[in-house]
């Protein structure tokens, strides 16, 4: 009888319990649904549709609504990063489609990884769509806080200037109160002066604004006014303009041609380097350098496979990983083969040719002949704009940083360490520095060490490029000649010297 009760209170207390959890269950259900956003839904709704027309109502309702992710979320829908997916027909953010990546649900944030690529299909806009985002996003950035955010859409508005846009920009200019945006709605406004006005005095005021303005559209305002206006003196006005925005282009763009000169110069100095000291001090010709530097670059490949989504961060586990790849790779040609032939320089280029067709095709087995890309981290992707005709990217400002630390801890380390001494008295006379004995009778262990530094510089191929084309090779093997005797000379300064020239003249042509 006792047990009957027990059993019966459980079945009770089992019944209580599941009544309980149900309800919280559907509290909890009802508060995720009061918590998502009308808008969102609404525009997740519309955006999945396949009719073209729910998409237009999609944007506009974003930009009736002025929801604070409106200008993110058109951002990404112009980029191709809004995807549907099969499974539930939600949208997601996706920054790469591939399998192994992440997507992002756009209503609560969750995130999912991507198992099969065709289970997610982008959301498609049409040529009438895009124009309609840009100028939604141009118009919203008007108003927005970050004076970058309204610099950029007064720039998207002056591609397309009509009535509503200077009535919006004649509106906003008196309360602007950033120096460069300011600049720009003052030139949008004396395009449209010197376009429409028929009073001389402020067509004069707009050329000089216009003057010293670098967009290409002010110039090609002037240019189109100087063709068709019949007044001497404005038109002699314009064309003085002309030729002072054509002087500064000129002039920045032989700024630009430098900077990309010194960055490639920095690419090949990186590159050379180890081919001037192996050459320099232990007279051997490695014709093996550019798979070198290729398997080092093929080392921040595979790490970056293994972190797909830590790209950033992989660029530090890459670093020293290439760094010990390629030093091993290079012990093992100077044990197996160059320490051999140390005084045979013409023996030391057959043979290392050899190792270089072994490496291609141990690479060509592994990896395929096909090219593989080794991605930018977000950090050094960009550019620095100075102003609309000049602007240096962000990833060859890092290359020419990274030459110059690369160069200057060589340069310390030969001059300031033990192993640099002894690699400078080897250099400098092999024979003597074997009859001064204790560590300079182990000539040969000056060359190892040598030999396995030059290799492990290899790993600066990261932020270089990862394929060795011939075209490549004999620039090396130009520095190499140019460079090398000045190693051999002790003038470590002089290495660097002709980078600038080399660069310079390949950009210049």
């Amino acid at each position: 009888m006792m047990t009957c009760r027990i059993m019966c209170n459980l079945r009770s207390l089992g019944l209580l319990t599941l009544i309980l959890l149900s309800a919280l269950a559907s509290t909890l259900t009802k508060v995720q649904a009061s918590e998502i956003d009308p808008v969102l839904s609404q525009f997740e709704t519309l955006l999945a549709s396949s009719n073209a027309q729910d998409r237009a109502k999609a944007i506009n309702l974003l930009a009736e609504s002025n929801h604070p992710e409106t200008l993110e979320l058109l951002a990404d829908l112009l980029d191709g990063n809004l995807y549907t997916f099969r499974g539930d027909s939600h949208l997601y953010r996706v920054a790469r489609h591939e399998e192994g990546r992440l997507a992002e649900r756009l209503l609560d944030d969750e995130t999912i990884t991507i198992q099969r690529v065709r289970d997610f299909r982008r959301v498609a806009v049409n040529n009438a769509q895009r124009t309609q985002i840009r100028r939604i996003m141009a118009l919203t950035g008007l108003n927005a806080e970050s004076s970058t955010t309204r610099l950029q859409a007064v720039r998207q508005l002056m591609r397309d200037i009509d009535a509503d846009t200077l009535s919006l920009i004649q509106d906003a200019y008196p309360r602007e109160t950033h120096e460069k945006v300011r600049e720009l709605m003052a030139v949008v406004l004396a395009i449209d002066t010197l376009a429409n006005s028929r009073n001389e005095a402020l067509q004069r005021d707009a050329i000089e604004t216009l003057s010293t303005s670098l967009e290409p559209r002010a110039r090609n305002s002037l240019v189109q006014f100087s063709n068709t206006t019949d007044n001497d003196a404005l038109k002699e006005l314009s064309q003085r303009a002309l030729t002072q925005i054509d002087q500064k282009v000129q002039f920045y763009k032989g700024l630009e041609t430098l900077y990309f000169g010194i960055s490639l110069g920095s690419v090949l100095v990186l590159a050379a380097i180890g081919l001037a000291i192996t050459f320099g001090v232990m007279g051997v010709i490695n014709m093996a350098h550019g798979e070198l530097i290729m398997i080092g670059a093929y080392t921040t490949f595979v790490v970056q496979q293994l972190m797909p989504n830590h790209i950033g961060m992989s660029l530090f586990v890459a670093i020293p990983a290439a760094f010990v790849v390629s030093g091993l790779v290079g012990i093992a040609i100077e044990r197996g083969v160059i320490r051999f032939l140390y005084g045979r320089p013409l023996e030391t280029l057959l043979a290392t040719f050899g190792i270089s067709l072994v490496l291609q095709q141990a690479v060509r087995s592994i990896f395929s002949p096909l090219n593989r890309t080794v991605e930018t981290p977000s950090w050094m992707s960009g550019m620095l704009e100075f102003n609309p005709v000049f602007a240096i990217t962000l990833n060859r400002l890092y290359i020419i940083f990274f030459c110059f630390i690369v160069f200057f801890a060589l340069l310390l380390i030969l001059k300031r360490t033990a192993l640099g001494l002894q690699v400078r008295a080897v250099s400098q006379n092999r024979a003597m520095a074997r009859a001064m004995g204790g560590a300079f009778r182990t000539s040969g262990y000056a060359d190892l060490w040598t030999w396995i530094r030059c290799c492990r510089y290899c790993w600066r191929s990261l932020v270089s490029n990862h394929q060795c084309r011939p075209q490549f090779r004999s620039s090396l093997y130009y520095r190499l000649l140019y460079g090398g005797g000045v190693w051999r000379c002790g003038q470590y300064l002089g290495h660097s010297g002709c980078w600038h020239d080399l660069g310079y003249s390949n950009k210049t042509g």
